[in-house]
């Protein structure tokens, strides 16, 4: 019988090719259960719509993606998982994570998770993670059963203060979370 994996997209939409991509090969070893934040679940953008996504979620899972706080709730008394990846992670869902605020669907699945002391894992993807969103990565990085994606600066030029996590770790990374480790080495060279 295959582990379950949560796995819950924020609205780092210009990630989603390669999150649906790398989740192609996490749903080969994981039962997937689909978590879509509510800005993500209703935001048209340049990289597709928001109804597309959600088909493409579904159709990936097999399974209808949890949209709200009343249909995430359960996912950790009721429905309980044996990881939950957030792939993107926002700057403004890093920020509701580590101040345990639960506003939204993907904060309440990570609260219900952490619950049961299962591992979250964190695949962030933000304009400010050299700023505004670092303090918040610094306090996560020390919480128990939460782990990262490694990442490394989106691009250094043009934005430097953005960071991405290498979302062909995504499997490495649930793996080794399972396991209590996280992945190193956690900052990851640029891309050539």
């Amino acid at each position: 019988m295959k582990k379950k994996l949560g796995l819950s997209l924020c609205g780092s939409y210009c990630t989603y090719e390669t999150l649906f991509a790398a989740a192609e090969k996490l749903k080969e070893d994981y039962e997937l259960i689909p978590i879509m934040s509510e800005t993500a679940a209703r935001t048209d953008s340049r990289f597709g719509t928001a109804a597309e996504h959600l088909r493409r979620l579904e159709a990936l899972t097999g399974r209808k993606p949890v949209t709200s706080i009343a249909e995430a709730e359960p996912l950790g008394p009721k429905e309980p998982m044996d990881a939950l990846l957030i792939a993107p992670c926002t700057g403004n869902t890093l920020g509701k994570l580590a101040h345990g605020l639960t506003d939204s669907c993907v904060a309440m699945a990570a609260k219900a998770h952490l619950r049961n002391g299962k591992p979250l894992v964190i695949a962030f993807s933000t304009n400010d993670g050299l700023s505004g969103s670092a303090e918040n990565i610094a306090r996560l990085l020390n919480r128990k059963n939460v782990y990262f994606v490694p990442f490394r600066q989106d691009d250094p030029v043009k934005k430097p203060c953005s960071l991405q996590a290498d979302f062909s770790l995504l499997g490495d990374s649930v793996s080794a979370a399972l396991q209590g480790k996280q992945l190193q080495p956690i900052l990851v060279p640029l891309r050539p």
